[in-house]
Formats: C-alpha cells, sequence, structure tokens
C-alpha cells in the first residue's frame, strides 16, 4: 500500500510497515492529540508510538491535496478525496457556510482512509438468481455499514462487464458519485470494474443515471446508496427506460427498508425483482448472504468466507430455465 504509506512523514512510514496488516486493513482514522488507529472489520487498534501532531497531519494533507487545496474546493464540499489507488480520504473539521450549503472545509483535523481493494471475489454462488431468460434482473443489495454492498456492485459491474463462461458481456455504466466504486482518479478507474463498464464519476446519481441512459445506452446501470425521493424517483425512470437497474441502500433487513418513505414506493411498484440482503461483517463469524424475489420470498442463502458461500436456497431453481447463453 505503497499510495498510503507515502503520505505520512518518513517517522511514521516506518511504523505503517511494520505495525499494519495490509492484507486486512480497512479503515486508518488520524485524529490530532490522537495515536493512529487502525481498523479490520470490527476490529480496531492503535499505534500508540504514532499519534498525530498538527505537524503531521498537515503534511499528510499536503501530500493527498499535492501541496494545493484550492484544486480540491469541490472534493472538499463532500469531505473527501480520492488518491491514487482509489483510495478515499475523509475529511473532517470546521465547515464555512453559506445559506445552509457547506462552501468548503478548513481546520481539518480528522482523516478517514479507506482502503480500495482489487477484489475479484467468487459471486458465482449469486449469479444464477440474477440472471434468467437472457436477461439481468434490477437488483438492491441492503446491508448496514461494513457489509461490503460498495464492494459486491463493484465485483457485479465486473462480472456483468466482461464475457463470463455461459454469459455474455453487457453494456454497463456506473454512476459512481463518491468514487467509490471504480476509485477513479482524474475520470480513470483504479479498480477493475469491467471490459464493457463505463462510468460517470463524482456525478449525482439523479443526474448521472438519466446522463448515462442517453450518452451510453446501457443495458445495466449500476449506483450506490439510494438515498432520498430524488434517488428513488430516478430508479423509477431508468427502469421505464428499460435498462437493468442495481444498486444499493443502507438497511438491516427487508422488511426495515420496506419502512423507508424513499424505498417503499419502489419495493411496492415491483421495480426490483430481486434483493440481496448482507449481513455486517465480522472477524467473529462467516456472512451471510440471502436472495429473495420481488415479493420478498427467499429464493437462497449462502454461508461463507466473502461471497464464496455454500448455497442453502429453500427453493430450488431449475438450472434448465437460468437463461444461459
Amino acid at each position: 500500500m505503497k499510495e498510503i504509506i507515502r503520505l505520512f512523514p518518513p517517522s511514521i512510514q516506518h511504523l505503517l510497515k511494520s505495525e499494519v496488516q495490509w492484507k486486512s486493513v480497512q479503515e486508518i482514522r488520524l485524529r490530532i492529540g490522537r495515536p493512529i488507529e487502525i481498523l479490520e472489520n470490527n476490529r480496531h487498534d492503535s499505534i500508540e508510538t504514532a499519534v498525530m501532531t498538527v505537524e503531521h497531519l498537515s503534511f499528510v494533507l499536503n501530500q493527498i491535496s499535492q501541496f494545493s487545496l484550492y484544486r480540491f474546493k469541490e472534493e472538499l464540499k463532500e469531505g473527501f478525496i480520492t488518491i491514487e489507488g482509489g483510495h478515499r480520504v475523509g475529511l473532517a473539521g470546521k465547515t464555512n457556510t453559506h445559506q445552509d450549503h457547506v462552501e468548503t472545509l478548513k481546520h481539518i483535523s480528522f482523516m478517514n482512509i479507506r482502503v480500495a481493494r482489487a477484489t475479484s471475489g467468487n459471486i458465482e454462488p449469486l449469479i444464477p438468481y440474477l440472471y434468467q431468460s437472457g436477461r439481468w434482473l434490477s437488483t438492491m443489495v441492503i446491508g448496514p455499514p461494513h457489509s461490503g454492498k460498495t464492494t459486491l456492485l463493484r465485483e457485479l459491474g465486473r462480472y456483468i462487464g466482461s464475457n463470463q463462461e455461459g454469459y455474455r458481456a453487457a453494456k454497463v455504466a456506473i454512476v459512481d458519485e463518491r468514487s467509490e466504486i471504480a476509485a477513479s482518479m482524474r475520470g480513470v478507474p483504479q479498480l477493475d470494474v469491467g471490459f464493457r463498464t463505463d462510468v460517470m464519476d463524482a456525478c449525482p446519481k439523479a443526474e448521472g443515471m438519466m446522463m448515462m441512459i442517453r450518452s451510453m445506452s446501457p443495458e445495466v446501470l449500476i449506483v450506490d446508496e439510494i438515498g432520498g425521493h430524488k434517488d428513488a424517483e430516478a430508479v423509477r425512470e431508468a427502469t421505464y427506460t428499460g435498462v437493468e437497474v442495481i444498486c444499493s441502500i443502507h438497511g438491516q433487513s427487508f422488511s426495515g427498508v420496506k419502512k423507508r418513505p424513499s424505498a417503499k414506493q419502489l419495493v411496492e411498484e415491483k421495480v426490483f425483482q430481486r434483493y440481496i440482503v448482507l449481513d455486517r461483517m465480522s472477524s467473529q463469524k462467516e456472512r451471510s448472504w440471502t436472495v429473495l424475489d420481488q415479493y420478498g420470498e427467499i429464493l437462497g442463502h449462502g454461508k461463507g468466507r466473502g461471497l464464496n458461500a455454500m448455497d442453502r436456497g429453500r427453493h430450488r431453481i431449475d438450472r434448465y430455465d437460468l437463461g444461459r447463453v
């Protein structure tokens, strides 16, 4: 993770090299006057000998912004900057506001470096549920924070947008508002999102979905973290154009999501043919996933490391009706 280590002063770099398990780290949190915090799944630890000073944080900020915060004015409004390698650095401090809108962020005292990984996990157990009669099905991914929703969206984009045995590659469009799915830098994805996949980076979802439909004629549209009514309406409009939409939403369960005002109508109108419910990742247990149909009935359940899991579906799926080509 040289892209991250080089952000720090030399006096801290050697500690990061020796103290951090880079194969499993998810976040590195920096706070003025406190030790560097390392998060791995639900476990966290601190490097007690690496207490962040104002000078240390300023050094990191200068490396991130290449000594020109003004160049990242728009990113500062959103509270994060994406760096080489697709890693996202979240920022917090004091904001300057005008008419209830954030104009800029200053006196930055807190940082959260979210480590991006070019994963290529085994999602094949999920695919038969999402592809039928020669087409991909509109799908909503439900899960709490740290359940792997964004990683799953990225993997689906890579899988659907590349030729796979038994499946043709589809035209995929990703609207990556927070630069988390493709982790683009200057418009170029840093992570593998598929051979036939196009990305609209750092664009509001509602506007981006319509732009991609008009300009790139996708067959499948992927977006992260559906929020308010504007996002929900854009998803509905996208499906009316004949595009299949795969998106994610925060939630603990299908029943909980149905109660959210922004999602309730989408569920009632059967906009999605499939729902994937993920549980929170933990070092203490294996991750599980559940696939539901448009009525909320369970089609399959799996458990295992990542998505490389055993299918425990209650409802058998006729493999002669999977629509493979």
